[in-house]
């Protein structure tokens, strides 16, 4: 970007002075972070100075450096709290970035004059290193700003070349002195700081580049994100009216309410209502998602005893586990634990938890829930006897539309919503919700959710001694 060049009223466009103010402030970052090790080269140059040539003249380079520094610092800080699309903060402040650029070369330059003076007509090996090691540390670090970078190495390269083009002028030396090889050593380093200078800046154009494109595709993301979320929005609610018609109708054939029902049409009227209640549930889930991805899953917390909404509603999800002939059984709970929640969304999570328990067990398995008490926590655990589930596919266990059997052949159907949205529950409750595979055969998931009122546990019987055996 050539400022020189740069034409502020016709470039108002938001990539632009993005671009620019993310450049100015990766430069104040640079120059922020490098301040201690320009200290220790300053401090090094100004003490040979000192021993060597003069040390009232280190002095008065030591008051230009602390005011150049004290410049820079001031002017890093305004640049990183520069809003970043305010295109007049940005012409401000690039104004000042090349005063204290100027300044910081001319103080170097002056360094390397005064030494060189003092030395006399040689080569001036301190003088033209120090020199050296400025444009090499600019070109390496102040390639944000290209404009500044050039301006930095033309004053740098201007007094590299005016010390062996003076010491030739005054002494009408010879072209085969060693103060024309010095020259001529000058135009060969400047062109290496000239490259060096080059490529420092190709590659961080091409990080920037690369970092405006990665945003654009995330915006593109974010777009198609939300465009999703509000087709899910708008068919599941367009499928939840017409659903609840169907399905209101075939709950009043199937409790003859309209009279009974010939024996051959029982079979389909049941299939139709299962399909109903599954379509049903397909809905809902995809509702939650919508609404857990725009943030407005609202949650009525109230305090329960754990033991009571277990039995609940491990009751609430017997019937499902007899259409696969699995037993659940409750371990004895103890009565004095509370927690608080959201009773229907908590009970939506074991429903999870549960349901796939006895989808994924063997026929006539039992199904075991316990909970423990681990720290500030109670921890329900569902323990299978089924396949099992290995540890290394968590990430897609618990991803959205994410099913570990997606073939037409699987044995159970579903969104693969089911453990995203407990997932999402339980993170709001101040919980989790994880598995472990079984040493044996199966898998157990459980939730945590943190205790409350554990004062409470003096005032109530300390267990439930019985064993609920929920059988089908």
């Amino acid at each position: 970007m050539d400022f020189a060049s740069f034409n502020w009223s016709q470039r108002r466009d938001t990539r632009s002075i993005f671009l620019l103010t993310s450049q100015m402030k990766d430069y104040a970052r640079v120059g922020t972070s490098l301040f201690w090790q320009r200290q220790m080269i300053y401090a090094a140059a100004l003490g040979l100075e000192a021993y060597y040539y003069s040390w009232q003249l280190a002095l008065l380079n030591l008051a230009l450096m602390i005011i150049s520094e004290i410049y820079d610092f001031a002017c890093f800080r305004k640049v990183l709290r520069m809003n970043a699309r305010d295109i007049k903060s940005a012409r401000k402040y690039i104004k000042l970035i090349y005063l204290g650029t100027a300044i910081s070369a001319a103080n170097i330059c002056i360094y390397a004059l005064t030494v060189a003076i003092l030395q006399g007509h040689t080569t001036h090996f301190l003088s033209m290193f120090m020199l050296f090691a400025a444009a090499l540390f600019a070109s390496m670090n102040n390639h944000q700003l290209i404009p500044i970078l050039i301006f930095r190495l033309a004053i740098y390269g201007a007094t590299f070349l005016f010390i062996p083009i003076y010491d030739i002028w005054a002494t009408n030396a010879p072209v085969t002195s060693d103060l024309w090889m010095q020259l001529f050593t000058s135009l060969f380093v400047m062109f290496f700081i000239i490259d060096c200078s080059r490529v420092s800046s190709g590659l961080y154009r091409r990080t920037l580049q690369q970092m405006a494109d990665l945003q654009t595709e995330h915006e593109k993301t974010k777009e198609a994100s939300a465009a999703k979320s509000e087709f899910l929005a708008t068919v599941s609610h367009e499928l939840r009216t017409p659903l609840t018609s169907i399905k209101g109708s075939l709950d009043l054939i199937a409790a003859r309410a309209l009279g009974e029902i010939p024996p051959k049409m029982e079979p389909i009227l049941t299939i139709a209502q299962r399909n109903s209640t599954r379509l049903n549930a397909l809905i809902n889930d995809l509702l939650d998602l919508q609404k857990m991805e725009a943030g407005r899953m609202d949650y009525f917390m109230e305090e329960l005893n754990a033991a009571e909404f277990l039995e609940q509603s491990i009751a609430t999800n017997e019937p499902f586990a007899q259409r696969f002939d699995v037993t659940f059984e409750l371990e004895p709970t103890p009565a004095n634990l509370f927690i608080t929640c959201d009773a229907s969304r908590l009970d939506q999570v074991l429903s999870n938890i549960l349901s796939n328990a006895a989808k994924f067990s063997e026929t006539g398995s039992t199904v075991s829930i316990r909970s423990d008490v681990v720290g500030a926590m109670l921890r329900v655990s569902v323990i299978d006897r089924g396949v099992g589930l290995p540890e290394n596919v968590k990430q897609k266990v618990f991803d959205e539309f994410s099913q570990l059997d997606s073939s037409d052949k699987r044995k159970v159907g579903g969104t693969g919503l089911g453990m995203n949205i407990s997932k999402r529950i339980m993170e709001a409750h101040d919980g989790r919700i994880d598995y472990v595979k079984n040493e044996g055969p199966g898998t157990t998931f459980f939730i945590e959710l943190p205790l409350a009122n554990v004062g409470k546990s003096a005032e109530m019987p300390p267990a439930r001694g019985r064993n609920l055996r929920l059988s089908a």
